[in-house]
């Protein structure tokens, strides 16, 4: 006997396959539907890189002196509910580097740049103007054609803290969430805050700050993930300054470096110590190009340029440092006459903070000569990259055991090096030394020093490079692969504290720069 029930079904058969179509074809549109409006949710949806939780960040970062917003915070990609990554999904370029910025109290920074009047560069007392455009300082009206227009600055040496922090506001991967970030920036202005202090003021004063900084980075849940070593901070002035190694009130300087919190700190400066968790990157140029294309039209330039001058020296004597070269640099510079160009800074003799100045000299010569000064470091030694002028160093703290992350290893492929250990060793005529130096090899070392351009500028912290990477970029490069390699001996059951920061007393000893240099000089004058 026929079911009634199946043979009502059957005979519907037609009726019910259309009903089960329309019915899927509104599922799928619905599916659709829902994932290009998810696209446009407030919230980003991240994945933690440790634990393959799903957790979601505020829009935008609750910090600093301009607005920050969604397009300054980058996704991860999607992910199932195991956390694996869906299929179809692109690789998220910011995986290993998301950057966490902490929101400090503005007594550490903001409050240091709204009392500018307070602060004091060692010449002048009001450093207000430099820290216009954005730390840029006011630009440079009158180039004489010697100067690219829009694109050069009066930047003061000091300001690379600000300079920075208003950078990485543009980093395309600052995130919310410090679970997954890969490094703890600390916008901490500590050159800044040492200036207000760096004469008639105890120790007591001048640690102030510090103490109050490292107390309230040791409070916060971040802190405790690596207890600091993810940390790092940016001071615009030597790493010397700030690692006073006694409570003497005549001692120099603050303890920042030697507080036990601060230890487990990395620190970038325009000049590291021989202290491991201390890096150096580039002093801020008066170049600020905002267009890639900038760049390269000021290279192309400095290829074309007439170089009247073997070699120049840009600075003063230092008669007060009893080993100092400089007074025989400059004794020789005068004796070579026409062939050396010295450009006199001292005491106001020549305004050699205007980059007009300096540049027409070092845009003029083959070599510039490169000297320590009141530290190890200067900048003029990348305003004689900037201008196409191989370096000349004599002391190998200057520059290659310092700027390992922007300046080639192979240091003899972009400078000179003539090392002289101090003034009782002066043996060297600089004349008769570079006069020997064949046109080829010259031509070489110029286009390697012009191809290093765009590794030592600062571009516009209003615009993003579109393909080269400037010195803010190399410096965030190197201390994400610092913070990762502690991450690695973490996993590897190592302990990361040590040597994170142990001092190197042979950090710039002559011997394996002399070594090398001395095979080089061999061939040098076979040739």
């Amino acid at each position: 006997m026929e079911n009634p029930i199946t043979s009502k079904c059957c005979n519907h058969q037609p009726w019910f396959v259309l009903l089960v179509f329309f019915v899927f074809c509104i599922e799928l549109f619905s599916f659709d539907y829902s994932g290009l409006t998810a696209k446009k949710s407030a919230l980003v949806t991240v994945l933690d890189d440790n634990h393959g939780n799903v957790i979601n960040t505020q829009s935008s970062l609750p910090h600093g002196f301009t607005e920050i917003t969604n397009a300054s915070v980058s996704p991860l990609p999607k992910t199932d509910e195991k956390g694996d990554l869906k299929v179809g999904t692109e690789i998220d370029s910011c995986v290993g580097r998301y950057i966490f910025v902490h929101d400090l109290p503005s007594r550490f920074n903001e409050d240091l740049v709204n009392n500018c009047r307070l602060l004091t560069r060692g010449t002048d007392k009001n450093m207000c103007p430099y820290l216009d455009n954005l730390g840029f300082g006011p630009e440079i009206e009158n180039p004489e054609d010697v100067l690219m227009n829009n694109s050069w600055f009066l930047t003061n040496q000091f300001l690379l803290e600000v300079i920075f922090h208003n950078k990485m506001k543009r980093y395309e991967c600052l995130t919310n969430d410090s679970s997954i970030a890969s490094a703890i920036y600390v916008p901490f202005y500590a050159g800044l805050d040492m200036s207000l202090y760096l004469w008639g003021f105890n120790t007591t004063v001048r640690d102030s700050a510090s103490l109050g900084l490292v107390k309230w980075l040791s409070e916060k849940p971040e802190w405790k993930r690596m207890w600091g070593r993810d940390h790092f901070l940016v001071a615009g002035r030597i790493a010397w300054d700030f690692r006073r190694q006694s409570d003497n009130e005549t001692d120099w300087g603050s303890k920042l470096r030697f507080l036990p919190e601060s230890k487990n700190m990395s620190m970038l400066s325009i000049e590291s110590s021989s202290w491991n968790n201390d890096y150096a990157i580039p002093y801020p140029t008066c170049f600020h190009p905002s267009k890639d294309s900038e760049i390269f039209q000021w290279q192309d330039r400095m290829r074309r340029q007439n170089r009247q001058y073997l070699f120049s020296f840009a600075g003063a004597p230092r008669p007060e440092y009893q080993n100092s070269i400089r007074g025989k640099i400059i004794d020789q510079c005068l004796a070579s006459k026409s062939q050396c160009k010295l450009l006199d800074c001292n005491y106001g003799a020549t305004n050699c903070d205007n980059p007009v100045n300096v540049m027409k000299v070092f845009q003029s010569s083959i070599f510039c000569l490169q000297p320590p000064g009141d530290s190890y470091t200067r900048r003029s030694i990348f305003d004689s990259i900037l201008a196409g002028c191989i370096p000349v160093f004599f002391h190998p703290g200057t520059a290659y055991a310092q700027y390992i992350w922007h300046l080639p290893k192979n240091y003899t492929a972009y400078s000179v090096y003539l090392p002289v250990k101090d003034l009782s060793e002066w043996k060297i005529n600089l004349n008769e030394t570079l006069l020997r130096m064949p046109e080829d090899r010259i031509l070489r070392l110029r286009e390697e020093v012009i191809k290093l351009i765009p590794r030592v500028v600062y571009t516009s912290s209003r615009s993003r490079s579109e393909t080269l990477e400037d010195a803010f970029d190399l410096a965030v490069k190197g201390i994400l692969d610092r913070i990762e390699s502690l991450r690695v001996m973490i996993r590897e059951g190592k302990d990361p504290s040590i040597g994170f920061a142990d001092g190197d007393d042979y950090k710039y000893t002559f011997s394996t720069y002399d070594t090398s240099m001395l095979n080089h000089f061999k061939i040098f004058h076979m040739v």
